[in-house]
């Protein structure tokens, strides 16, 4: 089984989000989607290039709670192929697997590394990469 098989997203908190991406905007040349929520980076899939991904790159609020209650600045969003496959094997193995969940976007679970940092997995909707 595969387990991660790239990196769906990168996010990290900021004091102050439109400035942040507003910086990096203009001395990095990385554009924000219209809505303003991150930057996306499109690809194509090297085994087989009829197929497309993205990367997600976003900044946070420093107080969101999405990346858990701790001290944790960034979190990292790893793609996957099959979420319950992993899962039950990462459970085994005596990972901390905090939760699961379906939705529009795929699937997702969030999962605790040695030293306390939430990483989120992603597994997109078949009609994507």
């Amino acid at each position: 089984m595969k387990r991660v098989t790239g990196i769906g997203g990168i996010f990290f908190k900021g004091s102050d989000p439109k400035k942040m991406y507003a910086w990096y905007q203009k001395h990095l040349g990385i554009d924000v989607l219209p809505d303003g929520s991150c930057a996306m980076f499109s690809w194509r899939d090297a085994d087989d290039p009829e197929k497309q991904g993205s990367t997600l790159w976003s900044v946070s609020p420093r107080d969101t709670k999405y990346f858990g209650d701790g001290p944790q600045t960034f979190m990292v969003n790893y793609r996957v192929e099959d979420m319950d496959a992993l899962l039950a094997a990462l459970k085994a193995e005596g990972v901390e697997v905090l939760k699961r969940e379906d939705g529009e976007f795929g699937k997702f679970a969030w999962i605790v590394d040695p030293d306390g940092n939430r990483i989120e997995l992603w597994e997109p909707p078949k009609d994507d990469v």
